[in-house]
Order: C-alpha cells, then sequence, then structure tokens
C-alpha cells in the first residue's frame, strides 16, 4: 500500500503543480454554479428539495466531464513523455501503478466536488437542508465520478495520446449512458439488463432524492472494479512487451 500512496501523491501533486488541474477545477466550479443559479435558484419558486436534487443533477455531468479530463492523462502522458519507463522498472505491482493513478486522480477529482458544497447551503438563506440529502447526493456524485475516472483510466492506458485518450473515454461513458434507451426498446429481459446496466439514469437518480440504495453503490463499485481490472491487464501487457 505504501506504493499505491506514493505514485496517489505523484498524481495529486502533478494535479496541483500544473495548470490543468486548476483549470479543470475552475471550469467545473464556474459551470457549476452557473447552472445552480439559472436552474435551481431562478424561475419559479421552488421546494428545497427540487433546488437540491436539480442541483445534484446537473452537477453529475460536470462530475463526469472532469473525471474524463482529469483520467486522460494518467496513463497516455507518461507513455507520450517516456516517463512510463520509470513505473515499468519500478518495484510495483501492475495492480499498485493502476490504483495509485486512479487514487491521486479520485482524491483531486473528490476535493473539487466537496468544493461546491457551499451553492447548495446557499438555499438555506430562504429554504432548509436536509443533511441527509446532502450527503447521499454527494456520495452519489463521488460514486458516478470514480466509476467515469474507471473508465477514462482505461482509455488512457490503450493509448499515447491524450485527445485520442479522452475521445475514447467520452465514448465509452456516452454508451453506458445511453444503455438505458436500449432498455426502452427491447423487450425483457434484456430491458431489465440493459436499464440496470446504464451509468446514471436508475442507479443516480435515488441519490438525487436523497435516497441511498446498497444497490446503487454495489453498481458503481462492481463498475470501478471491472475497469480498474482491465486497465490492470493493460498494463501488465504493456509492462510485459516494455
Amino acid at each position: 500500500m505504501n506504493a499505491v500512496w506514493l505514485i496517489a501523491r505523484r498524481e495529486l501533486g502533478a494535479y496541483m503543480g500544473s495548470w490543468l488541474g486548476y483549470t479543470i477545477g475552475a471550469l467545473i466550479l464556474f459551470v457549476d454554479g452557473l447552472l445552480f443559479n439559472v436552474y435551481a435558484l431562478g424561475g419559479a419558486d421552488k421546494l428545497s428539495s427540487d433546488v437540491l436534487r436539480l442541483f445534484f443533477y446537473f452537477s453529475s455531468g460536470t462530475t463526469m466531464v472532469a473525471s474524463l479530463f482529469l483520467s486522460m492523462r494518467l496513463l497516455a502522458e507518461e507513455r507520450q513523455t517516456g516517463t512510463i519507463v520509470v513505473l515499468y522498472t519500478a518495484p510495483v505491482r501492475d495492480v499498485h501503478i493502476v490504483l495509485g493513478k486512479f487514487c491521486g486522480a479520485f482524491l483531486f477529482l473528490a476535493a473539487l466536488t466537496l468544493a461546491t458544497v457551499y451553492m447548495p447551503l446557499l438555499i438555506l438563506v430562504r429554504g432548509s437542508v436536509s443533511p441527509g440529502h446532502l450527503a447521499a447526493g454527494y456520495l452519489g456524485l463521488l460514486l458516478l465520478g470514480a466509476a467515469t475516472l474507471s473508465m477514462g483510466l482505461f482509455a488512457s492506458s490503450l493509448t499515447r495520446s491524450q485527445l485520442v485518450s479522452a475521445a475514447v473515454g467520452g465514448a465509452l461513458v456516452v454508451s453506458f449512458l445511453l444503455l438505458w434507451l436500449l432498455g426502452k426498446v427491447t423487450d425483457s429481459p434484456f430491458n431489465d439488463v440493459f436499464s440496470y446496466l446504464a451509468l446514471h439514469n436508475k442507479h443516480f437518480e435515488p441519490f438525487q432524492k436523497g435516497v441511498v440504495n446498497t444497490r446503487d453503490i454495489a453498481y458503481y463499485l462492481s463498475v470501478i472494479c471491472f475497469f480498474l481490472s482491465l486497465t490492470t491487464k493493460v498494463v501488465g501487457a504493456r509492462r510485459w512487451k516494455a
């Protein structure tokens, strides 16, 4: 675990010490704030719970976008610059490399996500916020972000180009997002399978409403483990060839 922490700390330092991390953070906070003001607070009077639900709905989109941009460089940049050789020759296992990369990016994403907490707290000016609803929503954002991050990390392991990595990761995430549409047009039992596999619609909606289901947590953890396992296989194959 020391190796995982060292790699994670290295990645976290890379985000904090470069323009990429601050640019992504600033853009996400700006877009979240803009959407919160226009769609959540603006317009007709809404119940506090509805405002909070809307906040988590549009924040889920920005969280996925942030995850893709944070993950695109994790392994692709290492291959592009040649520094991947340092990791390949280090006395660490493939899984340690993958977990360290993932944990470093997730820590930065978690800090960025939690930095938006002041927005729903603004509801307290004229309404009330349930701590349980707030906690459930942020748990959902972190799980969704981690799942998207694992997909982006897998895409990053396939190429040396960060742009290609972002494109592949985006296509993968969009494919999982659109599975709920297949669930609507297919017959049983495939409709249930596609609906369950969809990344957002079925599993994130309860978090938006302040409801935590173990089924939804298990789904996101399964997605994370699946794509991290695939990434470990890719890293192992490339490491052996190197």
